[in-house]
């Protein structure tokens, strides 16, 4: 069973989502503003938050990067709820950290089928790879400890982010595609697009230099991504 955070200030949809949540066994927790949001993450450390952006006295935006800025709390996997369709507040939310997003109105099975795999891979414990630290351009990338150190300091990513960067490791030299990424880290089920691997790449490679970040993880035009 996980523990799920509903954040909306919209009733009837956190009436709706927790009815759907508690059917397939989660743990329901809400919220109902960016305020509240923060307290209850704080005092009771959610597995996921289901999170919408316009919200009264603090933004999704801002709880988001609270989330992402706190060590207790970054590793908590967020969906970003929104009534915008702009791409600006998609890409806005996936750079922030939010591991995916979907836009009101949405369907219930398919929000349903998102965090299925959102859980399931936070919650995957083996490792296919028995190679525990991967090194290279000055990373060194622990899975047993969770870390990345580049070129002695230590680097914050978020899940996504790391698991991002060790599937590229472990197929140093092989070209993955966008598709592949997509099924590999977001689960066969999951509904999004492409542009949800993109925005992760540009945000990792933000956080390994602006100029290194790009060298070390190449884009292969067409294709995907790699790193030699």
């Amino acid at each position: 069973m996980s523990k799920i955070l509903i954040v909306d200030d919209e009733k009837h949809i956190v009436e709706l989502l927790s009815y759907n949540l508690q059917n397939e066994g989660h743990e329901v927790l809400v919220a109902y503003d960016g305020e509240e949001a923060i307290e209850v993450i704080n005092k009771n450390i959610p597995d996921l938050v289901l999170l919408d952006l316009m919200l009264p006295k603090i933004s999704g935006i801002d709880v988001c990067k609270k989330v992402r800025s706190n060590e207790k709390t970054m590793d908590i996997s967020i969906i970003m709820i929104t009534a915008k369709s702009e791409e600006i507040d998609k890409v806005i939310g996936l750079e922030i950290g939010a591991d995916d997003y979907i836009t009101k109105p949405f369907s219930v099975r398919e929000l349903l089928a998102r965090i299925k795999a959102l859980l399931r891979r936070v919650n995957r414990k083996v490792v296919e790879n028995k190679e525990n630290v991967y090194s290279g351009y000055g990373i060194e990338l622990d899975i047993d400890k969770h870390t990345v150190f580049m070129n002695g300091e230590k680097i914050d990513l978020t899940f996504k982010e790391f698991e991002l960067l060790k599937i590229l490791f472990e197929n140093k030299g092989k070209v993955l595609t966008r598709d592949h990424l997509l099924d590999k880290l977001w689960g066969y089920d999951y509904y999004g697009d492409t542009r949800t691997v993109d925005v992760h790449i540009r945000h990792l490679r933000k956080k390994l230099g602006e100029n290194k970040g790009s060298e070390i993880i190449e884009t292969v035009r067409g294709l995907g991504y790699k790193i030699s």
